[in-house]
């Protein structure tokens, strides 16, 4: 992935969200500046992996498939005692159309809510032993408060204000409805860990290689394993 597309791209999720009135924490707004004059007080960041994430899964058309995520708050699963907190809030942005691939996760349990915009799109099937879709058990979900079960390979929609938990081992895929706009999602989950615990049925790659084509403008967390803060 372009390394002008990813800044392109974050400096359009900050336009969009001031114009919803959502107001991002500070280091949302951070150039390389500010990073580089970062001390050790803002390690938490760093370990636990706040802050942007843009990803095509390295198939070059972002729009198509992708996302692009802002992580607020976030305990961390390698180093609880320093970092104890059992939660995860995160802004997901998905494009008009755009989707994101078939996935479950092993620890996360999930809330996905529509804060605004399109309706979004989710098709879900429980999993295996051997992490391949089961096609025949119904798959239940919670949404807003009510308990329901539908058949393997049920396509839900999230409309704006709705929400929908997804526990452990749920294969899901989601899609903004084309001709809705694009969405606000925000997630509240347990802690989250986007190097280890996102299971993928097509095998892809979570995080993206990136062609440095131009200086980042902001750095998405991959890149922090590049910063020594003083």
């Amino acid at each position: 992935m372009k390394r002008s597309k990813i800044n392109e791209i974050i400096d359009d999720t900050i336009i969009f969200a001031k114009e919803r009135g959502l107001y991002l924490p500070p280091f949302a707004y951070w150039n390389m500046d500010n990073w580089d004059s970062a001390d050790s007080s803002y390690q938490e960041i760093i370990d636990n992996m706040l802050g942007w994430d843009v990803t095509d899964f390295n198939e070059g058309h972002y729009f198509k498939r992708g996302l692009t995520t802002f992580t607020f708050r976030n305990g961390n699963f390698n180093n609880k005692e320093k970092y104890p907190k059992p939660y995860c809030e995160k802004l997901l942005i998905v494009e008009d159309g755009q989707e994101l691939p078939f996935h479950f996760h092993w620890y996360k349990e999930e809330d996905i809510i529509n804060r605004g915009g399109g309706t979004l799109e989710l098709t879900l099937y429980n999993s295996t032993p051997d992490e391949e879709f089961d096609t025949d058990s119904e798959v239940t979900v919670v949404m807003d408060g009510h308990h329901i079960t539908v058949p393997a390979g049920t396509t839900l929609e999230l409309l704006p204000g709705e929400s929908i938990t997804l526990t452990q081992k749920i294969y899901h895929r989601w899609r903004g409805q084309k001709g809705t706009g694009k969405i606000m999602l925000f997630e509240v989950s347990s802690t989250n860990d986007d190097n280890t615990d996102n299971r993928f049925y097509e095998k892809l790659p979570r995080i993206p290689s990136i062609d440095e084509d131009t200086a980042a403008t902001h750095l998405i967390f991959d890149d922090y394993k590049k910063l020594h803060l003083k």
